[in-house]
């Protein structure tokens, strides 16, 4: 089975196969997506991140192991920025103290959890159903994120759904769930 070079650098080649193909689908197939520089450059990042992300499932790969701690950090922010308006102690250095102490918790957690909630290697995260849901992630960071079009979001979505089913073709893995 590819490796995490292979599939990145599988991503960061064929992304011009994934452009040309969204090109067509644009205009013989009338899918509305813009392909701006921007959007295009997102997509690259996505795609390529999309071409190594159903490996997050194994303890071992290098995208799990980046996954977490960011998993981590953002359940740890999330937990103190909600203890943050609920700890009232006697001086604000206080209520900071305790809230990241709290927060700290949160992200032991999240370490944890991580790993625990993730399903056997090549189980759901390699499938289908996960690539639709990155796509469809995808495509909300568009509009709703980084201010884009529906096009520019649509294009977004197209990008992400495709690196990721780039990675289970490889993988010799395209399954539905």
């Amino acid at each position: 089975m590819p490796n995490y070079d292979v599939h990145v650098l599988s991503g960061i080649v064929t992304y011009p196969l994934a452009v040309l193909t969204a090109f067509l689908l644009k205009v013989y197939a009338g899918v509305p997506f813009e392909m701006t520089s921007t959007a295009m450059v997102v997509g690259y990042g996505l795609y390529v991140l999309g071409a190594d992300l159903p490996d997050m499932d194994h303890p071992n790969a290098l995208i799990h192991r980046g996954t977490k701690p960011i998993v981590a950090v953002l359940l740890g922010s999330a937990v103190y920025l909600w203890a943050a308006g609920e700890i009232h102690l006697s001086q604000p250095w206080m209520n900071q103290t305790a809230a990241w102490g709290v927060g700290a918790i949160g992200a032991v957690v999240g370490w944890y959890g991580f790993t625990a909630v993730m399903p056997h290697h090549r189980g759901v995260v390699h499938s289908l159903l996960f690539a639709t849901i990155y796509g469809f992630l995808a495509f909300l960071l568009g509009p709703y994120g980084l201010h884009m079009s529906t096009g520019e979001g649509l294009f977004l979505g197209f990008a992400a759904f495709s690196g990721y089913t780039l990675h289970l073709i490889l993988d010799g893995s395209l399954k539905l769930l």
